[in-house]
């Protein structure tokens, strides 16, 4: 049986619900736990995903924490499409078809590699960016609106015990796939994410030095 993302058990307890609307709630939530898990966190290689995946109730409470960004004017600019269960195979066979039709000589082998693109991971959540133009609110600031819920989905999925990668590939940009996803028009692919287990290890990557990137800006005298 393939081994979680980590030892986090999966059960009941995960079941958090947001405050409602008007309800009083702190300004800061101070948090070790927290800081802890978004220092480890870690994508995992769709590739090297397997099952288990989050369950129907479990990608309810995924969105639902994923949705808690940052949302200036209010315009829920995201949406989002969920692949599971035989869906992953069916779309597969719209994936090759599109990559057919631009790759007319494309061999059996990179055919079928873009026919099992869906079924790499149990679930996998398109999430869409739907803009509001000549809106007060600019288009950018709603776009990284659908960049935030797409990292809070790997928070939140990692949060859970599940394996997750946030990853885009040639099909999140070609318009024939966008057809067949239902996207209307001015919606545009923010990202799939794709969740399971796992039963590779995760090592630790390079990262860049914070103290590196930043600057202290003072007035020039």
């Amino acid at each position: 049986m393939a081994k979680q993302a980590n030892d986090t058990p999966r059960n009941s307890r995960f079941a958090v619900k947001p405050p409602k609307p008007g309800e009083q709630v702190a300004p800061a939530q101070p948090s070790e736990e927290t800081l802890r898990l978004l220092l480890r966190r870690r994508s995992v290689v769709a590739n090297n995903m397997t099952g288990p995946g989050p369950s129907d109730a479990q990608i309810k409470q995924i969105l639902l924490t994923a949705i808690r960004v940052p949302d200036h004017g209010k315009l829920a600019p995201w949406r989002f499409i969920v692949f599971k269960g035989p869906a992953r195979k069916d779309f597969g066979t719209v994936l090759r078809k599109a990559f057919l039709e631009t790759n007319p000589s494309a061999p059996e082998a990179r055919l079928s590699l873009e026919e099992h693109r869906f079924t790499r991971a149990p679930v996998v959540v398109a999430v869409v960016s739907r803009v509001t133009e000549n809106h007060k609110i600019p288009v950018w600031e709603q776009q990284l609106s659908a960049g935030a819920v797409c990292q809070s989905m790997l928070i939140a999925t990692n949060a859970m015990g599940f394996a997750s990668q946030w990853i885009t590939e040639w099909y999140a940009y070609d318009p024939t796939i966008k057809i067949a996803m239902g996207l209307n028009p001015g919606e545009r692919i923010a990202g799939f994410v794709y969740m399971g287990s796992t039963d590779q290890p995760c090592l630790e990557r390079e990262r860049p030095s914070a103290s590196d990137l930043t600057t202290h800006w003072r007035a020039r005298t």
